[in-house]
């Protein structure tokens, strides 16, 4: 086997996205043969040493994929300064897995931890604008221009706007009003902002469905394993047009 960046070879063994992976090397957690690397170098898998936090990683993994549905309070990410709980203590499995899809501690609903690195990154990164949607309840009853101006994209305050989104109400309460939310990009905390920006302040946030994948029946706290069906169309939706291109010529 070719050598290859160290990044790509983590990631692929279920360390996360491509990002994550960098990340991990840039915290001197990575060494080859021994060696402490640095973004950026190789190795070959097959015949060198690599180790993560002092652990091996493994040359094969079987892939894992998850459904969770994350409770308030809960933390996407593991912070080690933070005393919080996070998502991987509601699974409790030892293989390092990727929460794809963050959510903020005060934020529910779906998560998919997954060891696939490649399908993560595809799922996150902005480039490929996958969906997600969420139901989100504001704390007042919107207009139609507040809701024109949510789906057409806001200027936030650092001066970028955000992506033209599907917005629709769901249905009135007598406190507020609850929001179908379909977004195609996931800046940090970026529906409590744009709420916020626009007059509309967010109590609630509920992600229902990413990509093809959704929340279902799930109990808050709980999670399950994707059916073999559910990671076929998970693939399937993840392909780049390049792939589906070159399938279709072979």
């Amino acid at each position: 086997m070719a050598e290859e960046r160290v990044q790509k070879i983590l990631a692929a063994a279920g360390y996360g996205s491509r990002r994550a992976c960098e990340k991990i090397i840039e915290e001197g957690r990575v060494k080859v043969n021994g060696k402490l690397i640095h973004l950026g170098d190789q190795a070959d898998p097959s015949k060198d040493s690599i180790t993560v936090d002092g652990k091996l990683i493994r040359k094969t993994i079987e892939k894992i994929y998850i459904a969770l549905n994350k409770p308030k309070g809960y933390l996407s990410d593991i912070d080690l300064n933070h005393p919080r709980p996070t998502v991987n203590d509601l699974i409790g499995i030892p293989e390092p897995l990727f929460a794809v899809g963050r959510l903020d501690l005060d934020s529910e609903g779906l998560i998919l931890m997954t060891n696939d690195g490649k399908m993560a990154n595809r799922l996150t990164h902005p480039r490929y604008e996958h969906e997600k949607e969420y139901e989100v309840f504001v704390i007042t009853q919107p207009d139609e221009e507040q809701l024109a101006i949510w789906r057409r994209g806001v200027v936030m305050e650092d001066g970028t706007r955000t992506l033209p989104a599907k917005v629709e109400v769901m249905n009135n309460a007598n406190n507020g009003t609850w929001l179908r939310i379909i977004l195609k990009e996931g800046k940090k905390r970026q529906i409590r902002k744009v709420g916020s920006r626009i007059g509309l302040p967010v109590g609630k946030i509920k992600r229902v469905r990413i990509g093809p994948l959704k929340l279902g029946k799930l109990r808050s706290g709980e999670w399950r394993y994707l059916t073999d069906f559910e990671v076929k169309k998970l693939l399937e939706y993840t392909k780049t047009e390049k792939e589906k291109k070159n399938e279709k010529k072979s």
